[in-house]
């Protein structure tokens, strides 16, 4: 098992699953359509790890494109990354979203199996489980309509995959289900660089910090939380990378259809991250309190110890170290990736 297809390996889950896999030797491929990172992540990588690897620059949806690569590299697994991930401009834009996450990975899933590809670990995420009734989540959890087309994309991708695998049951199907993933390479050279105002609570708070934006704006604090803001399970970024290639495993023993939750199993808040970023990096991070968002929920973090089972796999790193991490990151790109 050598080569390995990664979708949308330029983004930030993506780029930093690309090193690790770079750093254990594997060949790794790319294709990214660029539409939520920068081509200089390429770059970036290479300095983290003396190679670059082979890149692409098209959409997912582009079949013939796609193809091409496929009967250019004999690739063994397919990591797929590629998709539009905002809660917020799922909700404004819903069809995009499908047509994006869900046509492409219907294509994707068309041309693997024109080319007898078997192996594909999918990047879900937590927001399949929709509002839950209790926490933490396990994953055998029932998966619920969410509150976002985003979160919605996410489940139509894993039944598309529970029908490839009922279809072929030679098929071997990784799902991880992602929690929040923050933080940055140590390095300081990759992280989240948000195309515009973030989305996420992380890239907000160092843009705080670094005086790109004048104060953090807190999306609700009646939520029936121990401080009144939303909770969540944050997980380092790095750790989340390694998952993937604990992931590799049950490919290599073809264990068919596995579905793993990828967190920490803390419930961390809003005002908890920030109050840790201030604490960690000894910078006051001034907030203000805005209303909720559409289709945010209270509290939600996983139960991990299927992946600590049977892939040997846990979240090693703590809040202080994404705080500590995602600041670096911010200090050495003031402006992002140029």
């Amino acid at each position: 098992m050598k080569t390995i297809l990664v979708t949308g390996g330029t983004g930030f889950i993506g780029s930093h699953t690309v090193v690790e896999l770079l750093n254990e030797g594997y060949e790794v491929v790319i294709v990214d359509s660029l539409v939520n990172s920068k081509i200089v992540v390429l770059d970036k990588i290479e300095t983290i790890t003396g190679i670059r690897p082979t890149f692409y620059h098209f959409d997912l949806r582009e079949e013939e494109k796609l193809k091409e690569v496929f009967q250019k590299h004999d690739i063994d697994v397919v990591i797929h990354f590629a998709g539009l991930k905002a809660v917020g401009e799922s909700v404004l834009k819903p069809k995009l979203y499908f047509d994006n996450n869900v046509g492409s990975s219907i294509t994707l899933l068309k041309v693997m199996k024109e080319h007898n590809v078997k192996n594909i670990i999918f990047s879900s995420s937590a927001t399949v489980y929709g509002e839950p009734d209790r926490v933490p989540l396990f994953e055998d959890d029932p998966i619920k309509d969410t509150t976002n087309p985003y979160g919605q994309t996410k489940i139509e991708i894993e039944k598309l995959l529970l029908k490839a695998y009922e279809e072929d049951k030679n098929m071997n199907i990784v799902i991880l289900r992602y929690f929040n993933p923050i933080g940055a390479h140590p390095s300081g050279l990759i992280g989240e660089d948000p195309n515009d105002i973030p989305n996420n609570l992380m890239p907000y708070i160092t843009q705080v910090a670094i005086k790109k934006r004048e104060f953090l704006t807190v999306h609700g604090d009646d939520y029936k939380t121990h401080d009144g803001t939303g909770v969540r399970d944050y997980i380092h970024v790095v750790d989340l990378a390694k998952g993937h290639l604990a992931a590799l495993k049950p490919i290599k023993e073809k264990q068919s259809y596995k579905v793993y939750n990828l967190g920490t199993g803390k419930g961390t808040s809003v005002l908890d991250l920030v109050f840790a970023f201030e604490k960690v990096n000894k910078i006051k991070i001034p907030y203000i309190i805005g209303p909720r968002r559409e289709g945010d929920i209270d509290e939600n973090y996983a139960n991990v110890d299927k992946a600590k089972i049977e892939l040997n796999w846990q979240a090693h790193l703590t809040i202080e170290d994404c705080c500590l991490d995602a600041w670096t990151f911010q200090k050495k790109n003031p402006h992002g990736y140029e």
